[in-house]
């Protein structure tokens, strides 16, 4: 039995795109899948899930002036991580955030310290919504 060259085509295309490796996460994309329901795209605070909630998530473009002008990366990522837990937290863990490779990651004390490389590209992407 011979196949239509059509269906040749379209399994060879099909084999091909299951070779290409999925795109690696970056801190937008894994701030528009894991924040932006309720910080909302501009991470002002208005999600769609904002309205939903007991406490209303925070306005993450305004983290540096709350702070005397300074971005409070590590404090950032602590809360991202679920390790600074203050009381009343609703904003859950992101336990994929920890996940795979780690770089070094100075947060100001001249230390670099191994960090999932993750957290620090989304810290990064919130370092550059401040004032906007």
């Amino acid at each position: 039995m011979r196949l239509p060259s059509r269906l040749i085509l379209a399994l060879a295309a099909a084999t091909l795109a299951a070779c290409v490796p999925p795109e690696t996460p970056t801190g937008k994309s894994d701030f528009d899948a894991l924040c932006a329901g309720c910080h909302g795209l501009g991470g002002k605070g208005d999600g769609d899930m904002a309205a939903m909630l007991d406490q209303k998530p925070a306005d993450l473009t305004t983290l540096s002036a709350k702070n005397n002008g300074h971005f409070p990366g590590t404090a950032t990522m602590a809360q991202i991580w679920g390790y600074a837990k203050p009381e009343g937290r609703v904003m859950p863990e992101f336990g994929p955030l920890l996940e795979g490779d780690v770089v070094p990651f100075d947060s100001g004390d001249g230390i670099l310290t191994p960090t999932p490389i993750r957290l620090v590209q989304l810290e990064r992407y919130l370092r550059g919504l401040q004032g906007k």
